[in-house]
């Protein structure tokens, strides 16, 4: 008989799952952390060196043990007290796997399921706050320099099966979702949308559904309550992580612009569903066998329903530079040499090829990051379309040192 030994959280911390980016004051760099799922509201500003030492607060090293790398690194001694001030505050700020964290995870999600709604949890940040000045905020968006042109497009009136938007700030690439959502303003609209969304903060088990209405500042968006109660008979383990909608972005940004334009028109339900798993992972055959059972679940749901459906696909495409693991910051030659490879891999994609889409991104080994692939293989196997078109391309830069994120809009016919 075996025996496993729990090692003390105290002299074996473990960071959660946390996000980071590099920062610039003078000459000095520094880091800041900040939870993405929104347990912890904190932001921490950290020099190099204590950036060192937590990346090795992974549950496995000791203090002892991350002391003597910091020696090793840095040709001095990690003083004690030094270290437990540094432990203390993280687990204050709700940074550390442990007690504190589980006991606030299950405090927060239990507030969440008492709520009728998903609040908005953005606008004032990424969007306008007023309902009309976020309309006149959309509508801008539309008749932008770097918005869809006026001209009808060529899809008019058919019925549109999908789309792909960015999940990046409204403020910055709004005009970018209008191309897509221009292709919905003038197609024959379903009533049903699958509101597919990157979960950025990861997920155990690949999906998350909630059946929450979704609060903006124009109203409410209804969840669809025939078709979600049908999902959670067929997968309840797709509800268990309900909790991460409440502090992503993706869905929440699809939002204002349905409103806008079917809402107007007639009313519309959404089935909101966060997605996570990499190219690389669908390689894996287990991984792969557990995406297509719920996919093809999803589907025989959508057809004994009967009603039209459009898929919305919200993610993002490559991440480029120090933010993002890179050592340097990306060049204006690397960039245009990555936005050739994003064309290059969607082409499948416009192809309705989910297979040869997910094969483009393991023959990279991934390596730009292609954080919205979850959301996109999803809807590739979900639609039934004769085919899909880049509408628009662009990139956001996200910090002082150049770091990129590309995304694109796409519409399906």
């Amino acid at each position: 008989m075996t025996t496993t030994t729990v090692k003390d959280p105290k002299h074996y911390p473990a960071l959660r799952n946390l996000q980071f980016s590099p920062i610039k004051e003078g000459e000095e760099q520094y880091i800041v952390l900040w939870d993405p799922t929104g347990l912890s509201k904190e932001r921490l500003v950290l020099p190099l060196n204590y950036f060192f030492i937590i990346q090795h607060f992974d549950g496995e090293h000791s203090l002892q043990q991350v002391g003597a790398l910091y020696l090793k690194r840095f040709g001095e001694f990690l003083m004690p007290d030094k270290v437990d001030e540094l432990v203390a505050d993280l687990d204050r700020k709700l940074f550390l796997e442990g007690e504190r964290a589980e006991e606030a995870r299950r405090e927060q999600r239990a507030q969440y399921r008492e709520s009728p709604l998903r609040p908005a949890a953005f606008a004032g940040r990424a969007y306008e706050a007023d309902g009309a000045k976020l309309k006149k905020q959309i509508d801008g968006f539309f008749t932008s320099k770097e918005g869809p042109d006026f001209k009808p497009s060529e899809n008019a009136g058919k019925p549109i099966k999908g789309l792909v938007a960015p999940t990046y700030d409204l403020k910055q690439a709004g005009p970018i979702y209008a191309w897509a959502y221009k292709q919905l303003q003038e197609a024959t609209q379903p009533d049903v949308y699958i509101v597919l969304g990157t979960a950025y903060a990861g997920l155990d088990n690949l999906f998350a559904v909630t059946d929450k209405d979704f609060e903006t500042p124009m109203g409410v968006v209804k969840a669809d309550r025939p078709l979600l109660n049908a999902i959670r008979a067929r997968f309840p383990v797709a509800f268990e992580e309900d909790l991460c909608h409440q502090a992503e972005h993706a869905i929440e940004f699809q939002l204002p612009f349905l409103q806008d334009i079917v809402g107007r028109k007639k009313p519309f339900t959404i089935v909101p569903v966060l997605c996570s798993f990499s190219a690389l992972s669908v390689s894996e055959p287990a991984v792969l066998q557990q995406v297509v059972a719920f996919l093809d679940g999803l589907m025989e749901i959508l057809k004994a329903d009967g009603r039209s459906y459009c898929v919305i696909a919200a993610g993002e495409l490559a991440h480029l530079g120090m933010r993002y693991g890179d050592k340097e910051p990306p060049t204006d030659f690397s960039f245009h040499r990555s936005m050739q490879h994003d064309l290059e891999m969607l082409k499948p994609v416009e192809e309705l090829k989910a297979d040869e889409f997910a094969n483009y991104i393991i023959k990279e080994q991934d390596q730009r990051r292609i954080s919205g692939f979850a959301p996109i293989f999803s809807l590739l196997r979900l639609i039934e379309a004769e085919k899909g078109e880049v509408l628009r391309y662009d990139r956001g830069i996200t910090d002082q040192y150049n770091s990129t994120v590309t995304y694109a809009s796409m519409a399906f016919f």
